[in-house]
């Protein structure tokens, strides 16, 4: 059963909120997923006047390691589960006729 935000000390809770706000950066080409942009985070410790900035960064950056291994395992499996589909066969032929 997952966790409830609310079980998490109250550093945490603000950790997630303040991550939820930055944007996703993904990689153009192979559509990796980067991690976030945290260009703008000062801007939010200012906004939400968050006091400990530090262990707030702490949590986030901890959080964001956790998001990016899941997400790389994830990517991983498709990249398998296809690989294996290419070897069984599975893939779809495409004929074109060509009239020359």
């Amino acid at each position: 059963m997952p966790l409830e935000s609310s079980v998490f000390p109250d550093e945490v809770q603000v950790a997630f909120f303040v991550y939820n706000y930055l944007s996703d950066v993904w990689e153009g080409m192979s559509g990796s997923y980067m991690g976030k942009n945290w260009g703008p985070l000062q801007t939010y410790f200012d906004l939400f006047k968050i006091k400990d900035q530090k262990t707030v960064l702490y949590f986030m950056k901890m959080y964001e390691r956790e998001i990016i291994k899941d997400r790389a395992e994830e990517q991983d499996r498709k990249r398998k589960a296809d690989d294996r589909k290419r070897q069984q066969g599975g893939g779809k032929t495409y004929t074109h006729n060509v009239k020359g």
